[in-house]
C-alpha cells in the first residue's frame, strides 16, 4: 500500500533528444504517413485500371508497370488481384503520380459530361415526342437541322409510344435518339 506521507517520485520521460521536434527531417516520415501514400499510390493504380487501353497506353510510363497494369485488368482472383495492386502500389512509389491523376481526373470528368449529355438527349427525345410546341423550340434553336426528317422521325417515335406506351423502346425511339447525338449543340450550330 501506498503511504499518502511519502512524495511521489518524478517518472523519467524519454529522453530530451526525442521531446524535440523541430527537425522532423532527421527521422523522416512517420510509419502511417508513409502508409498513407502507399495506400493512396495503390488506390491510384486501381482507378488506373478503370481507363481504356487507350487511354492507358497514351500515358508515358515504364514499361514494368505497364506490364503489371495489364496483368492486373486480367487477374479476377480477389486474392491474386489484392496483391497485384499492392505491387503496382510499389511500382508507383519509383514514379511522379501526378500525371496519373490527371488522367484519371480526365477520364473521369470526360466520362460523366459524355452520361449528362446522353441524359439531357433523352429528355428532349421525350419533351419532341410529347408536344409539337417542344419540336418547334428544338428547330428555331438548331437552325441547321433537317426538319423533315426530324418532323418524320417524331412522327415514327409518337406511333411507337401510341403502340405501346410502357415500352417507350422502338424503333422510331431509337432512331430519334440517334438523329439528336447526331446533331451539334445549340451553342455549335
Amino acid at each position: 500500500m501506498a503511504n499518502p506521507d511519502r512524495p511521489k517520485r518524478a517518472r523519467p520521460g524519454p529522453p530530451s533528444h526525442l521531446l524535440h521536434t523541430d527537425d522532423e527531417d532527421e527521422y523522416g516520415p512517420s510509419k502511417t504517413q508513409l502508409k498513407r501514400e502507399s495506400d493512396a499510390l495503390q488506390k491510384l493504380g486501381e482507378d488506373l485500371l478503370s481507363l481504356p487501353d487507350s487511354r492507358l497506353n497514351a500515358l508515358e510510363m515504364g514499361e514494368t508497370l505497364r506490364i503489371a497494369l495489364r496483368d492486373a485488368k486480367k487477374i479476377t482472383a480477389h486474392g491474386a488481384r489484392r496483391r497485384q495492386l499492392q505491387y503496382i502500389g510499389k511500382l508507383m512509389r519509383q514514379v511522379d503520380p501526378q500525371p496519373f491523376e490527371e488522367a484519371v481526373a480526365a477520364f473521369r470528368l470526360g466520362h460523366a459530361q459524355d452520361q449528362l449529355r446522353l441524359h439531357q438527349l433523352e429528355f428532349v427525345r421525350t419533351e419532341l415526342i410529347a408536344s409539337d410546341e417542344a419540336l418547334q423550340t428544338y428547330i428555331a434553336e438548331h437552325p441547321g437541322v433537317d426538319v423533315q426528317q426530324l418532323r418524320s422521325l417524331v412522327r415514327s417515335a409518337r406511333k411507337d409510344a401510341a403502340a405501346n406506351p410502357e415500352a417507350r423502346s422502338g424503333r422510331g425511339f431509337r432512331e430519334l435518339f440517334q438523329f439528336l447525338k447526331e446533331q451539334p449543340a445549340p451553342e455549335q450550330a
